[in-house]
């Protein structure tokens, strides 16, 4: 147990200081994450309670620390659930998907012992019994892992590791069209280029050509079809009401690191994300990923490779070649990783990743990386600026988006219909074979339908 002297020491330089016996009597157990969500009126009243002054804390992470730390020495049982992240060569932490994986006062140390002995790997969701810090530890530390992914960790079997897995093309379809998404895109998605288990997607968009509300109406078709599936939903470098607007319209998780943070912040965000999501793989789900962008996902790593991130934990490997429009090839490389994991496969379960990609943005680095992630999928649905000036909306190119090895998606029946379609509405402008088709799923009730009808 910590010493009594050095802790009054200790809390005194942070402003925290404390009464001889508590206000009130002390909870028997505590539960880590719903006293995370208390607000910051409830967690100073708690303080107060327990003879905590804390005058000096100055955030609600820190704030949390300090009354847990409390409880943890006058033995209250504490329990938590989180995600492994690593944060040196063998000891980790466990992070929060409320606060996106935000490393925090808060956070839970994991010793490399726990992780040795059971063989975690990042991303993976474990309930802990959680302790004090000891002499001159600084965090709330695990004592013991009672769950690993929901199993009793005494019976947690290691799964097949997802790079070990047999990759195949998606042959299983995510189908959009729903009664309760009024948006005519995902009909339309479903029609140009649908949308399969385990499919690595690109949204191509110039700015403005309405790339976020066709995320999210994608989004929401998912959550509302397909209940089943392991929907996440990564913003990068967005606006904070963006944000907020997923959060409050979509039922899924969404992580996001906003415009105003960093880099490093950026890539921790998203290699938890890509780690959470193969873990999920690994247990045979099927997961789809949003990602909004994979443009400024490459930046984000080419920021931290020339200030000397690196991307990774330690900060080395900075700087090395720059490539054409300022973009250096460990930056694409490490975007590459991200998007290249989306696969069907054979043991059970899916990574579907579908990702925006920016253009006409009048830089050449976006352009490059365009370039480098082009052809890279296995799906590409392409929105044009000319629709989007003209308010056509969704503004998709019909001729230049489509999926490959479609007809597997397809019944052999409904392909021919589609196929049928497609070569008429080719041979029109884009904006008018887009007006079109708008036209025919406004006067039909189905996808069905609409092919049964045709043009007429």
């Amino acid at each position: 147990m910590t010493d009594k002297a050095t802790t009054a020491e200790e809390r005194a330089e942070k402003g925290v200081t404390e009464e001889d016996t508590p206000a009130i009597e002390l909870p028997d157990s505590v539960d880590v994450n719903k006293f995370q969500q208390r607000s910051l009126n409830d967690l100073h009243a708690a303080a107060q309670d327990v003879g905590l002054r804390v005058a000096g804390v100055r955030s609600k992470h820190q704030l949390v620390f300090e009354i847990l730390k409390y409880y943890g020495e006058h033995n209250v049982e504490m329990f938590a659930e989180g995600f492994l992240d690593f944060s040196g060569d063998s000891f980790g932490f466990l992070r929060w998907p409320a606060f996106s994986f935000a490393s925090n006062a808060d956070d839970i140390y994991v010793p490399a012992a726990l992780i040795k002995k059971l063989d975690l790997a990042v991303g993976q969701r474990l309930k802990c019994r959680v302790r004090s810090p000891r002499d001159r530890e600084k965090f709330l530390s695990v004592e013991e892992v009672l769950e690993v992914e929901g199993v009793e960790a005494i019976s947690w079997e290691d799964p097949t590791g997802f790079d070990h897995l047999t990759a195949l093309f998606p042959a299983e379809r995510l189908i959009l069209e729903s009664p309760d998404v009024a948006a005519p895109s995902p009909r339309v998605i479903d029609l140009v280029s649908p949308l399969g288990k385990g499919q690595r997607g690109l949204i191509v968009a110039p700015p403005r050509g309405g790339k976020t509300i066709l995320l999210k109406n994608i989004a929401l078709s998912i959550s509302k079809n397909s209940p089943e599936v392991e929907l996440i939903v990564l913003l990068l470098d967005e606006r904070p009401e963006e944000v907020t607007d997923f959060k409050e319209t979509v039922n899924a998780s969404v992580y996001s690191s906003t415009f105003d943070e960093s880099a490093k912040r950026h890539i921790q965000v998203s290699d938890m994300v890509l780690n959470r999501a193969k873990r999920l793989v690994e247990t045979g789900k099927d997961v789809v990923v949003l990602l909004d962008s994979l443009t400024r996902l490459a930046r984000a790593h080419n920021a931290a490779n020339q200030s000397g991130g690196g991307g990774g934990r330690k900060g080395r490997g900075g700087g090395g070649p720059i490539g054409s429009g300022g973009i250096s090839p460990k930056a694409l490389e490490r975007s590459r990783r991200f998007f290249g994991a989306a696969r069907n496969v054979e043991e059970g379960g899916s990574l579907t990743i579908l990702a925006t990609c920016l253009i006409e943005t009048d830089s050449r680095m976006d352009d490059v990386i365009f370039e480098e992630f082009k052809g890279t999928g296995n799906m590409e649905i392409v929105l044009d600026r000319e629709m989007a000036e003209s308010r056509i909306f969704p503004a998709i190119h019909l001729l230049k988006s489509g999926t490959r090895k479609d007809d597997l998606l397809y019944h052999p029946e409904e392909y021919q219909r589609i196929s049928s379609l497609r070569k008429q509405m080719v041979q029109r402008p884009a904006p008018e074979a887009m007006e079109v088709l708008l036209k025919l799923i406004q006067a039909t009730n189905s996808n069905a339908e609409l092919l049964l009808r045709g043009i007429q």
